[in-house]
């Protein structure tokens, strides 16, 4: 049996903080559970009009961005990006059109992963980003994983929680006022890193 550590990549694109704080969430999650291992990862930003407006505010992650090989060599994957019109960030999408070489390898094929996301108002997208998320990880050949209603919150929480997958409202994208998470969402999204993490860890042992 492997000595080796259950690798969770968590990779996320987070413009004013809220995704970022989810990733976190979701990355203490999966060390919850022993001898899993969680790697937060971001991806680069590209140029367009609206970052030259409104930068990303980069002091909100410290973490490196994701290199191809990395996605190969993990375990599973947890994924996440705000809400950009009702889709994936333009960031998050880039990164994914160019990964065909893992697409021909095969390398993600039946691997765990789920999708995270937040929005600026309660209805703005979260389950349509959600969705397209999950499309390049299906042609990838990953194992799409949601959260179960077997979580209490996910029927109560007013600030985010999909069966998709963890979420949260993350305040004016106007002003750029952030919010932080309610015990609710935090509770969400620790849960499903840490159903990531189990899954991927009992996959790990039958291989």
């Amino acid at each position: 049996m492997s000595t080796e550590p259950t690798r969770i990549l968590v990779l996320y694109h987070s413009r004013h903080g809220t995704t970022l704080q989810l990733a976190r969430q979701i990355a203490r999650g999966v060390e919850s559970v022993t001898g899993c291992q969680a790697l937060l990862r971001t991806v680069a930003e590209i140029t367009s009009i609206e970052s030259e407006i409104a930068p990303r505010d980069h002091t909100t992650s410290s973490d490196p961005v994701i290199r191809l090989e990395e996605l190969t060599h993990c375990d599973g994957l947890a994924l996440g990006s705000p809400v950009w019109f009702g889709n994936m960030s333009a960031a998050m999408k880039h990164f994914w059109d160019n990964t065909t070489s893992l697409w021909v390898s095969g390398s993600l094929i039946d691997k765990p992963a789920c999708v995270f996301t937040s929005s600026s108002s309660p209805h703005g997208g979260q389950e349509t980003t959600q969705q397209s998320m999950m499309l390049p990880l299906f042609h990838h050949g990953m194992m799409v994983m949601g959260l179960p209603y077997s979580e209490p919150d996910l029927h109560t929480s007013s600030q985010g929680g999909t069966p998709y997958g963890a979420s949260s409202i993350s305040g004016d994208p106007v002003n750029h006022g952030g919010i932080s998470l309610n015990t609710q969402v935090k509770t969400l999204a620790f849960a499903q890193g840490q159903r990531l993490a189990t899954i991927a860890k009992r996959l790990k042992v039958l291989n």
